[in-house]
């Protein structure tokens, strides 16, 4: 396999990943990190194989010169660039927080578009030029490796836009970035755009041309694989995305791009993309942004499937519904999500896998009460099924089964109970009250059964995760000094008591004496029911 993608690779071009995420992702709001955590997230980066990473804007603060220069000392494999306005003190302070670096960047911008230089830096178009010219020359001075961006590309005048890139390159600029700095490119434009620059600036050839797409519009991904097409061969992105306003081109998705499709692109990167998973958890957990569901490629959704139909297909093909695998990127397997949508052959599957071989008979039993369980919870678990198994196991010998249950109870009434239990044809009714609803439940069922047994003692856990987690009740029970233990589950707690005391009163009237249900159930797994 690895001789087979080198092939390839000497056929298709390669494409450089420049990381900003510890600048320019750092840049959103809520996403600040001490030197500590830019450290950390900067050792996985070159893990990840990224080629230039964008540790910091040195003139920013002391706090971002401290980082950028401690990153230049500790990382060896990428290059670690720095960040700085076409101004002498910006440079000079990013050459300085760089110079440890054994390969350094200083990676110095000026707005190109008119609306930027009217508004916000009040310089003419000739000014502007100028300045760029100067911060490149001086960048020079300390580096081999000078990129030059022009701020607001996607919005300025093409033939001036081409002027100040000719003039950077002219002057030592090996890179030359392209930024769709406010998200206002759509693909095809921006691909012109590029195109364009790669056809009129004489002296192109000499620098590689970068891209730096942001979101606004959902097209920042859909912007750097264009420019891609049209001759970039750097592209600046972020992990997960994140970034200033809607944030930056995502890095996992334009890197799976390329290799999921490299039918349709044939360019390649050095992203070992098995890392993508760990650090995109390790980014998410250290800037506090939670990754949406579903986002490409990290989300928890990615490779999770929950539809009947989609799971029946992925059991007999993966590829019927996954266009790459969950381990390419990290993800140990893809994950079958037990839920109300889930066909009968997803249930059976996950059966198996946790070491249950059922009859049919006993299948069908309890694939109905599954659905009943996934119409109450937004997730089922492996404990919950579980729990089903051994819930049905309990409850086919059982006297009695109670088949209605009320509670009422608050701070000012009284709390009561009323139920329905059933032996054999005969059903009976009772209601009772207690000093809660749990007991005025066990008070009823005394009533209805004629038990009078002595709880000794009343448990409750919950099985799964989240607010509508399964709860599980214990209850010891003795009468005539024997001693049984009860068990019910359900969503709702008060419904697990009444199960786990009646189940425990089934026990005893069957002469269930201090038997271990639990080490009975465990006994049964890889057994055929």
């Amino acid at each position: 396999m690895k001789k087979q993608n080198m092939k390839q690779n000497q056929k298709n071009e390669r494409v450089y990943i420049f990381d900003t995420t510890l600048r320019d992702g750092e840049q959103a709001p809520g996403a600040s990190l001490n030197t500590d955590e830019k450290m950390k997230i900067a050792v996985q980066l070159e893990k990840l194989g990224v080629d230039i990473i964008e540790a910091g804007f040195p003139a920013a603060s002391p706090g971002d010169f401290e980082a950028v220069e401690k990153i230049a000392r500790m990382v060896k494999k990428s290059v670690v660039a720095g960040l700085a306005r076409a101004i002498k003190k910006d440079i000079e302070a990013c050459a300085k927080a760089i110079k440890p670096a054994k390969r350094g960047r200083i990676h110095t911008f000026i707005s190109s578009s008119d609306i930027h230089l009217k508004y916000q830096f009040k310089k003419t178009r000739e000014e502007a030029l100028q300045s760029a010219v100067e911060a490149v020359k001086l960048a020079r001075h300390f580096s081999d490796d000078v990129e030059f961006s022009a701020m607001d590309a996607s919005r300025s005048e093409l033939d001036y836009l081409c002027k100040m890139i000719e003039m950077a390159i002219k002057h030592g600029a090996r890179t030359v970035n392209i930024p769709d700095t406010v998200g206002y490119a759509v693909p095809d434009d921006f691909g012109k755009t590029i195109a364009a620059i790669r056809n009129r600036v004489p002296n192109i050839n000499k620098a590689v041309i970068s891209v730096h797409c942001h979101n606004d519009l959902g097209l920042a991904v859909s912007n750097s694989v264009s420019a891609i097409q049209n001759g970039a061969r750097q592209v600046e992105c972020t992990i997960n995305g994140i970034g200033e306003r809607a944030g930056n081109a995502s890095l996992e998705e334009i890197v799976m791009i390329l290799k999921t499709r490299a039918d349709k692109y044939p360019y390649y990167t050095n992203i070992t993309t098995k890392e993508i998973y760990k650090t995109s958890r390790l980014v998410s957990t250290l800037t506090g942004f939670m990754i949406q569901p579903n986002k490409a490629i990290v989300g928890n959704n990615a490779f999770a499937h929950e539809s009947g139909i989609h799971q029946d297909g992925m059991l007999k093909y993966r590829q019927t519904y996954e266009i790459m695998t969950p381990q390419e990127i990290g993800i140990p397997s893809s994950r079958l999500v037990m839920g109300k949508h889930s066909g009968r052959h997803a249930f059976k599957k996950r059966l198996e896998d946790l070491g249950y071989h059922l009859s049919e008979e006993l299948l069908e039993t309890l694939f109905a009460r599954f659905k009943d369980l996934a119409d109450k919870k937004k997730d089922v678990y492996d404990e919950d099924i579980e729990a089903l198994i051994e819930e049905k196991i309990f409850s086919s010998t059982e006297l009695y089964q109670m088949t209605y249950l009320h509670t009422s109870a608050g701070s000012s009434t009284l709390p009561t109970a009323t139920l329905k239990i059933k032996k054999g044809d005969h059903e009976v009714q009772e209601a009772a009250t207690g000093d809660g609803p749990v007991d005025a439940v066990f008070n009823a069922i005394d009533r209805a059964t004629g038990f009078k047994g002595k709880l000794v003692n009343y448990a409750l856990k919950a099985l799964t995760q989240g607010r509508d987690a399964q709860g599980e009740v214990t209850v010891s029970l003795t009468i005539n000094g024997d001693e049984v233990h009860g068990r019910g589950i359900s969503t709702d707690v008060i419904e697990a008591s009444a199960k786990a005391y009646l189940n425990g009163v089934n026990k005893l009237l069957l002469g269930h004496k201090k038997k271990s249900a639990k080490a009975a159930f465990e006994a049964m797994k890889g057994v055929k029911l």
